[in-house]
């Protein structure tokens, strides 16, 4: 997926060239910290930080991407933004977060709440389906990355990623002509 592979372009830049580009993530409170809403899922702190997000990055991933590329980059931009958006307000002002967690987590929420919007009832029930088997191997994970997170991981993150990954699923929900939903 491109999205990693920048991912990855970016933390060898970062390991390779003087400095860093972790500030350029999202700072909270600092209105010039809002820029970090489309750069903080592509910094991490470390490589561990990377590793760790990219197998789940990249599952989680191509089962929304399965769905075409618009719906991938669609789920994707609202998850940043609603995600990064909770994220800068109710984190500790000045409180510096990168990672693609919050995409993870978003995508997480896309998958499991895209059951509950309408559809054809073979979709709805695949869905159903993956939304288990993915709960089953990410469910813990994931409860633990919002309630038990260890100092210095943003549990803002996980959960506004989660939230804009549901926002997602609402707002990618297929429509029938004249614009309301279909039953």
């Amino acid at each position: 997926m491109l999205l990693l592979a920048l991912m990855w372009a970016v933390q060898f830049a970062d390991a390779v060239l003087p400095g860093s580009f972790s500030g350029f993530g999202i700072r909270s409170w600092d209105p010039a910290g809002l820029g970090g809403i489309v750069f903080a899922p592509l910094l991490h702190a470390s490589w561990t930080h990377l590793i760790a997000n990219s197998v789940p990055f990249l599952v989680l991933g191509c089962l929304v991407a399965v769905e075409g590329a618009r719906r991938f980059w669609a789920v994707t931009a609202i998850v940043a933004v609603v995600g990064g958006l909770g994220t800068w307000l109710v984190n500790a002002p000045g409180t510096l977060t990168v990672g693609a967690s919050g995409l993870v987590f978003g995508y997480f929420g896309y998958i499991v709440l895209r059951v509950f919007t309408p559809g054809r009832v073979a979709h709805r029930i695949l869905y159903a389906v993956i939304a288990v088997i993915v709960i089953v191997l990410y469910g813990g994970t994931m409860l633990a990355g919002v309630f038990g997170a260890a100092a210095g991981v943003s549990w803002q993150g996980h959960l506004f990623g989660a939230i804009g990954g549901g926002v997602a699923a609402l707002a990618a929900r297929p429509r029938a002509r004249g614009g309301a939903a279909q039953p």
